[in-house]
Order: C-alpha cells, then sequence, then structure tokens
C-alpha cells in the first residue's frame, strides 16, 4: 500500500511498513459507556479517518471495546466507502468483555482462548474485513487465564489467516517473556507521552532487543498537551467524559502538565509548528518507536498533530525538553532518549 507523502518504518521484524503517525479511534466510540469521551458524531469521526488518510496516513488503531463495538463498526463504514488500494492497515483489540445489560460498568480484562475466538470473529463483522492486520491483547488478563493460553490461541489465529501480526498492550516486560517464549511479539502499545515515560524505562528496550514493534497511545496525554487545554476546560466536559476520573487532570498534576506544555511552545515556534506535534515528535525520538498513536474527533485535529510525521527534534530540543521535566515535576520515568 502506498502513502502520499510520509514516511515509513517497519514494524517490528513484520512485512507492515507504517507511517510514524496513525489515528486513533478511541474517541469515535463516543458516549455513553464507562471510558468514552462524551458525545461523538459519526461524520466527523469519518471526516477525520478520511482526512488523515488522504495526507498519507496508512493505520489506524481501534479496540472492541470503544463505544462497545462503535468505534470498530465506524471504521468499518469508512473502509467501506474506500477503494481497496486506499484503504490503511487496521489494529484493533481485544480482551475487554463487556456487559450488554449496563453499558456504564467497567469491562472485564477476560483472555480466555475461547472469549479470544468469539471477540476476533465479531471484530471482523464489524469492520468488514477478512484479516485484522494487527490483533493485540488490551490488557492482561484477570480471570486467572494463563498468557501462555492466551498467547497460544493468538498464534492459532495468525496460523488460520484470520490476524496477519500480534501484538500486545499494557504488557510487562514479564508477560512480555512469556509470549515470547512460544512466539514472536510483533508489537507492543503501551501509553506513552512526555507525562507518562514509564514504558522507556523497561519495556520499550526490552522490544528494541527483541525486535518487537512499538506503537505507543496517548502521545498528547488526553487532550492535556494541546494548546486548548485549560485548567478549567475539565468542568465544561460531557459528564461521562472519562477524563473527570483521571488524576492527570486533577489538582496538583494538573497544573505541573500544563506548565509542562507551555514549555514545549518556544520548541513549537523554532520549528514553525505546534505544541501537539512536538509532544508527538518527542515519543517517536525514543529508540524502538516505530509511530505514535494519535487520537482525532475532527479533521482540525488531524491537522494539529500531523506536522509530527516530518519534525525530527534536534539534541537542543531534546535538553530542553528534558530540563522542563526536571523544572516542572511532571509525570514520571526517564527524561531523554
Amino acid at each position: 500500500m502506498e502513502t502520499a507523502n510520509l514516511q515509513t518504518r517497519p514494524l517490528g521484524t513484520t512485512d507492515l511498513a507504517i507511517t510514524r503517525v496513525g489515528i486513533g479511534a478511541w474517541a469515535i466510540g463516543g458516549g455513553d459507556w464507562s471510558f468514552g469521551w462524551g458525545p461523538q458524531d459519526d461524520q466527523d469521526s469519518l471526516a477525520a479517518m478520511r482526512h488523515g488518510v488522504e495526507l498519507g496516513i496508512n493505520w489506524i488503531d481501534t479496540a472492541a471495546v470503544y463505544g462497545l463495538g462503535h468505534s470498530e463498526e465506524v471504521v468499518g463504514r469508512l473502509l467501506r466507502e474506500l477503494p481497496d488500494g486506499e484503504r490503511p492497515y487496521i489494529f484493533t483489540k481485544c480482551g475487554l468483555v463487556w456487559n450488554e445489560d449496563d453499558r456504564m460498568e467497567d469491562a472485564e480484562r477476560v483472555l480466555r482462548p475461547d472469549s479470544i475466538r468469539r471477540e476476533v470473529e465479531a471484530s471482523l463483522r464489524r469492520l468488514g474485513v477478512e484479516r485484522i492486520d494487527l490483533y493485540q491483547f488490551h490488557w492482561p488478563d484477570e480471570t486467572g487465564t494463563s498468557v501462555e493460553d492466551s498467547w497460544g490461541e493468538m498464534v492459532r489465529l495468525v496460523e488460520e489467516g484470520k490476524v496477519r501480526a500480534a501484538g500486545v498492550s499494557n504488557f510487562d516486560v514479564g508477560l512480555l517473556e512469556r509470549c515470547e517464549a512460544i512466539r514472536h511479539v510483533d508489537s507492543l502499545q503501551p501509553p506513552f507521552s512526555p507525562i507518562a515515560r514509564q514504558a522507556a524505562g523497561a519495556e520499550i528496550p526490552w522490544c528494541v532487543e527483541h525486535g518487537t514493534g512499538v506503537i505507543v497511545y496517548s502521545p498528547l496525554q488526553s487532550g492535556l498537551l494541546t494548546e486548548k487545554w485549560t485548567a478549567d476546560r475539565l468542568d465544561g466536559l460531557d459528564p461521562d467524559d472519562w477524563r473527570h476520573r483521571s488524576e492527570e487532570f486533577q489538582q496538583p498534576r494538573l497544573d505541573r502538565n500544563l506548565k509542562l506544555r507551555d514549555a514545549l511552545g518556544p520548541i513549537a515556534r523554532r520549528h514553525d509548528t505546534t505544541i501537539p506535534a512536538v509532544a508527538v515528535a518527542w515519543t517517536l525520538a525514543w529508540p524502538g518507536v516505530t509511530g505514535s498513536i494519535v487520537g482525532a474527533r475532527s479533521p482540525d485535529q488531524v491537522d494539529g498533530w500531523i506536522g509530527a510525521a516530518s519534525l525530527n527534534l534536534d539534541n537542543e530540543d531534546l535538553n530542553a525538553i528534558a530540563r522542563a521535566l526536571e523544572a516542572t515535576g511532571a509525570g514520571d520515568g526517564p527524561r531523554r532518549p
């Protein structure tokens, strides 16, 4: 699949060459579920994804649980609108099983083989595809199922042709090692931003050592590292927006996080770009990070961060960000690649 003008990188040892940024489809799942972002118009979602693809982005990351199936359905609508040669790669995830009778109840973390099998079939139907380009375990299991049994089922899905590449999300090194002993882990999806930096201390280096691709999520810390966020903006969000419950959006962390955001401004101006583009480019500067998943609910939001795809931060930039991290006390983890 060709891209318009964006650089690509191989995803680990797979045959997938992905653009440095991908479209995250969490928020397009809409509201009325336990980790929703409030109401979202499907036409806006389709316009955002279509715009990103037109700019050259060649992958979209979603999950079954986003909107309790709705995000995958909207992504499927986009695929039906696009000619085969223009379709992006589709990455999705399983392992969060929701209660059909209570949309606001937190999903259960389930990686039993029979549950994985049901989930992949449901995702294939919602997406309208015969094979998922990258299928990932969303979170470690909490039902007592061994990761060896779970990963063994993932291997069978690859062998059957339902899944092209196999990955995990939110796994630590111990779980990665156990999976790797059975079959190579093609990719890891950890949270990673200038605020949430813990993965740089262990999981990302492990991936470098083992040839596992890394696609990071929430590089903008769910909107905090954008010019539009203000100290009182949370009050205006929809009541069911999950960010009301996030500690990063509460004091005292909020003040530290916004000071860090402001410190990215001079770097953005020096490169004639945006603060979100700088924040995303920071994640891409770390050795081992293949791509960064960035959410978008409208075409304008895509335009706000797409510059990260071609922005290479230099030593001066990285040193300035490291100093800002130390001065503000925002987040936790290694400060510099």
